[in-house]
């Protein structure tokens, strides 16, 4: 293994999606956590990855530049991690952009429907607080309808309320994701690849049938170690990246206070005996 990495979460948000810490407070965690190596994988964004770059220059650990890409076609969702990619490259900033705008799209499609369907209506000055995020999505709706009353938890606003409005074709497609990331000199990766849509849990050969498919675009990795997997899953997954020479990723999905996951929560783990692709990947990102 690299020598003085001891300790890696290469899945985390900040408050530029939508987690709770700034790019400055998580990096303050992730050094009182002990992490030796992380990354910062925000929502469609490439903001806080910038700003870490500066401030991680005067501590004693070594960053990634990440990001989470929300992605959608016909065969479903899937969330790409794109990693160590140059964060002003044109592909990476136009690739931005576009989920940005999405983004903005689905924001003024649910508050329209949220007041139409149910009459919720959101004050202006809560209105003026969405649009100004970075990249506003579910969640920051759903603390949003907390704080008013229109829902007792974020996950009753997001499950009963925000979530009854589908949108068929206004998504990022995981082909766009891959194709920007490796031209931005990155590697692409499936994050918590047995999760699908909603509840959805992905297995055997649906799995590999998926990983197939994204690899026919050029996909590098699988997040094998995660918060959310039980040992058995992460099992599975190691062994498809094993099959088919994939790298291997380790991530908690930490968001602060938006997610009850802890910082550097990598699900399964043996930091003595890793697995060599994901040492492959550690080699390849430092």
């Amino acid at each position: 293994m690299t020598e003085g990495i001891r300790k890696f979460d290469f899945h985390m948000h900040t408050t530029v999606s939508d987690g709770t810490d700034t790019p400055a407070e998580i990096l303050d965690k992730v050094v009182e956590k002990g992490i030796d190596l992380f990354a910062v994988t925000d929502h469609d964004a490439i903001k806080g990855c910038k700003e870490l770059k500066e401030l991680v220059s005067s501590r004693d650990v070594r960053f990634v530049c990440g990001a989470e890409f929300s992605c959608k076609d016909e065969g479903g969702k899937y969330h790409i991690l794109g990693y160590n990619y140059d964060p002003d490259s044109d592909a990476i900033v136009s690739l931005v952009e576009k989920g940005h705008k999405l983004r903005l799209h689905k924001l003024d499609n649910r508050l329209a429907f949220l007041k139409s369907e149910f009459g919720f209506e959101f004050p202006k000055e809560d209105i003026d607080y969405l649009y100004g995020l970075d990249n506003p999505g579910k969640p920051h709706i759903g603390n949003t309808m907390v704080k008013l009353g229109f829902a007792p938890s974020k996950e009753v606003a997001i499950k009963e309320f925000i979530n009854k409005k589908r949108f068929a074709t206004e998504y990022l497609t995981p082909g766009e994701a891959i194709e920007a990331i490796k031209a931005a000199g990155g590697i692409p990766v499936l994050a918590h690849p047995c999760y699908g849509s909603g509840d959805q849990l992905i297995l055997g050969f649906d799995l590999a049938s998926r990983v197939q498919f994204l690899m026919d675009m050029g996909l590098q990795g699988l997040e094998a170690h995660y918060s959310g997997f039980a040992p058995k899953l992460t099992a599975s997954v190691i062994s498809l990246a094993k099959e088919n020479n994939l790298y291997i990723t380790a991530g908690s999905d930490y968001h602060g206070k938006n997610k009850m996951v802890e910082l550097g929560d990598v699900g399964a783990i043996n930091y003595d005996e890793l697995e060599p692709e994901l040492v492959r990947f550690i080699e390849a990102v430092v």
